[in-house]
């Protein structure tokens, strides 16, 4: 069984106490039960998808639950799709929530309405597409979760637009980013781990990348869970959503944003500003980390204070790699139950 850590802050004193118990103890104390969890179905995929106009995109995503119940939006990462969630959506739904899992620019049938959109990978725009999504589909307020650059949106929605959100499960913690952050360099092994971002900033990177997608992205799946033993099926029904026509487009552009050698959008300079003040968190987060993540990722006692609300923090054991919620599925579910109850 594995083990989780438990980070718990408790107000007003904002101390925070770390103590170490089994899964099912930690499920006990946030009033969760593994076993009604559990028994929910897994799915092999999503089935239908759907499609709805928001902002500049044409988002396609799967639904799961009830219509009536409350909202769980999760996001996906790179080089990742919806089928991160495939088997949380059953949990969520079998307690009552309707879970929306849309793919992301440049991922699965998710398109720009228009040709002269720039196919703009910056953390800001994937953020906006995220309120779209929320205005088209009506939703006033939703309870957030996300794995890599899913985190990074999910935190900076629940940042800027705090409003709109009930509560916050996020992978690796805080990732909220800045240009002016990625200026400052790293030690030789925290460089090495970046190496991709560094090929992507060249032609031959972008021409690679283009050429040998799903051989590059499954590499990454690779190293970023090493343990992770996921077969060519459940790769192969990921790795179709790499086809869309701008995933190359908006994958490169996003790592070279994030160096400064892309230009952003003009619309986003506002939003990117009050990021690189690395805004603090005030709704009920989570966060969660594997103990065998493979990805660069930042230390859990880094971020704590980042998140003023309620909040709580937890490392599984056992092998679990950089694509969390699809490794640890239960894990996942519990958290967002448990800020949803916060």
């Amino acid at each position: 069984m594995d083990k989780a850590k438990i980070f718990e802050t408790i107000d007003p004193s904002r101390r925070l106490f770390v103590g170490a118990m089994t899964t099912a103890i930690a499920a006990a104390g946030l009033g969760l039960g593994r076993s009604a969890l559990a028994a929910a179905p897994t799915l092999s995929s999503f089935g239908s998808l759907k499609q709805v106009d928001a902002g500049v995109l044409r988002v396609s995503y799967a639904e799961q639950g009830p219509a009536d119940g409350p909202v769980v939006i999760l996001l996906h990462g790179w080089p990742y799709d919806i089928h991160t969630y495939v088997d949380v959506a059953p949990l969520l739904a079998a307690k009552g929530y309707r879970v929306i899992v849309p793919s992301l620019r440049g991922y699965g049938e998710t398109r720009f309405l228009s040709a002269e959109t720039p196919r703009n990978g910056q953390q800001g725009a994937l953020a906006v597409d995220v309120i779209a999504l929320m205005d088209a589909l009506k939703l006033d307020k939703v309870l957030l979760g996300g794995c890599d650059w899913g985190a990074r949106t999910a935190c900076i929605v629940a940042a800027l637009w705090p409003e709109r959100v009930k509560g916050l499960v996020s992978v690796s913690g805080y990732l909220i980013g800045s240009q002016k952050l990625n200026e400052a360099p790293l030690p030789p092994k925290a460089e090495q781990q970046w190496w991709y971002q560094f090929y992507f900033a060249t032609e031959r990177g972008a021409s690679g990348y283009a050429r040998n997608t799903r051989d590059f992205a499954r590499l990454i799946w690779e190293t970023a869970s090493p343990k992770w033993k996921f077969g060519d099926a459940v790769f192969a029904r990921s790795a179709t959503a790499f086809d869309n026509p701008d995933h190359v487009a908006i994958s490169i552009h996003n790592y070279r944003w994030r160096l400064g050698l892309a230009q952003g959008e003009p619309q986003f300079d506002a939003l990117e500003g009050k990021l690189a003040a690395f805004p603090v968190i005030t709704v009920p987060t989570f966060t969660l980390e594997g103990d065998a993540n493979g990805a660069p990722h930042p230390d859990p006692a880094a971020y704590a204070k980042k998140f003023s609300g309620w909040y709580r923090h937890r490392t599984l054991d056992g092998g679990i790699g950089h694509n969390l919620p699809q490794e640890a599925p239960a894990a996942f579910a519990e958290a967002i139950i448990a800020v949803d109850r916060a």
